[in-house]
């Protein structure tokens, strides 16, 4: 299945911060999701996109959208970050990155000459009905999070 808007969102099973097992499929009919991918808790273009969804959490909580974020991190660094930034959202872990190569942003990254495999910062919105409502890659974290609102508060 491609990720394309349009489509279906590819469904998932993953276990959140809080302990719970997260599902798309609990959202659909109720919510719209926010799912960005970022690839390490604790650095600081992940803190600062983390930081600005936590900042303007009310404000997608009020158009019926949850925000979930995704990276390859443990449940107990996930924990952390939350903590250490009041993050009022759920963080999913993805270990196996199996979510992220559904959604096609585990990707080949370069870094000082090194190759390495992990995730290209990614955004999706999946509309009540589950289908995606609009993606952005290669996301850059300045302004990211209102271009994010802002697409919800007008298509949505």
């Amino acid at each position: 299945m491609s990720i394309e808007v349009g489509n279906a969102a590819p469904e998932f099973t993953l276990m959140a911060n809080s302990g719970e097992t997260v599902q798309l499929s609990d959202f659909k009919g109720k919510k719209n999701v926010v799912l960005y991918f970022y690839p390490k808790d604790m650095t600081p273009g992940c803190t600062t996109e983390a930081c600005d969804f936590r900042d303007q959490h009310e404000n997608f909580s009020d158009l019926d959208t949850v925000i979930l974020g995704v990276s390859p991190d443990p449940i107990e660094k996930h924990q952390k970050f939350v903590d250490k930034h009041g993050l009022p959202f759920l963080l999913l872990v993805d270990e196996d990155h199996k979510v992220a190569e559904a959604y096609g942003v585990w990707k080949l990254k370069k870094n000082f000459g090194k190759e390495y495999m992990g995730i290209e910062r990614s955004t999706f919105i999946i509309g009540k009905d589950g289908q995606i409502a609009k993606e952005w890659r290669k996301v850059k974290v300045k302004e990211h999070v209102a271009e994010a609102l802002q697409f919800i508060k007008d298509n949505m």
